[in-house]
């Protein structure tokens, strides 16, 4: 059985940028908020999903460490919604070093894929934001 599956398509010349305008806001706001919650551990227990072997190399305490990576996530979002085209391939480096950890682990392995799936995002934005310039 043969399935012709259309999909609505656009040529506009707008596209692209409001494209690259919502990843810009997904990619710059999610890193500080997910960073600033390391702080309140609102969100989840941030301290879970370390790898165990991680926390026995550390000099200080996983609760030291994850404060960080929150400052480290809070920084890499602001460079997001500064300068995109940088700031995402600091984002997506840092979603697969995170995924490659968790799965080092052997645990968290759907948060795993999850931050792979974001890198992709995170790398579609760097893409679109060194080719896309806004007319003037």
């Amino acid at each position: 059985m043969q399935t012709d599956l259309h999909f609505p398509t656009t040529s506009s010349p707008t596209a692209a940028p409001s494209v690259a305008q919502v990843l810009r806001y997904t990619y710059g706001l999610i890193p500080i908020v997910a960073g600033a919650d390391k702080f309140t551990n609102l969100l989840t227990n941030w301290e879970a999903y370390l790898n165990p072997g991680l926390v026995a190399m550390l000099p200080f305490s996983a609760h030291t460490f994850m404060l960080l990576v929150g400052i480290i996530e809070i920084i890499a979002g602001v460079l997001v919604l500064w300068r995109p085209r940088v700031g995402a391939w600091v984002v997506m480096a840092w979603l697969i070093a995170i995924a490659l950890t968790l799965i080092t682990s052997g645990r968290y392995l759907d948060v795993a894929v999850r931050d792979l799936a974001m890198a992709v995002g995170a790398w579609s934005l760097a893409r679109l934001s060194g080719g896309v310039h806004p007319h003037h």
